[in-house]
């Protein structure tokens, strides 16, 4: 197990295939409470957490390597017990009952809104 500081806050893995979109991540928290750790792919992502439990996890849906979806069933089979929400482009109902029925406890929706972010981290760590 990865220790961490004893001033760091919750950490947050965040897996996207997206580069650009972890680094808005990264300045969306910059200043906030919150550990930060960003993976873009599912398979380091599974590496990760093999040595790390998070206190939330945020998925993309549509992943190269991987989908989100199994991703986060890979996730839960490994132990892990941290919220899972997806980030997606898509709000459509389909995509919502997908993840739930993957495991998820919601999704947001990018755009990434920095207020809904901050308020699931919130209500989740």
């Amino acid at each position: 197990m990865i220790n961490r500081g004893k001033n760091s806050g919750p950490l947050i893995l965040a897996v996207d295939n997206a580069i650009m979109f972890l680094n808005t991540l990264k300045r969306i928290l910059e200043g906030e409470p919150y550990e930060l750790h960003c993976e873009s792919s599912a398979s380091d992502a599974l590496h990760y957490l093999e040595s790390t439990r998070p206190d939330v996890i945020l998925l993309d849906i549509e992943m190269p390597d991987m989908d989100g979806y199994e991703l986060a069933r890979a996730i839960k089979r490994t132990g892990q017990t941290a919220p899972i929400f997806f980030i997606t482009a898509n709000s459509e109902k389909e995509y919502l009952d997908r993840a739930i029925e993957a495991g998820a406890a919601g999704l947001l929706i990018k755009p990434l809104r920095r207020a809904q972010l901050l308020e699931k981290l919130k209500e989740n760590t």
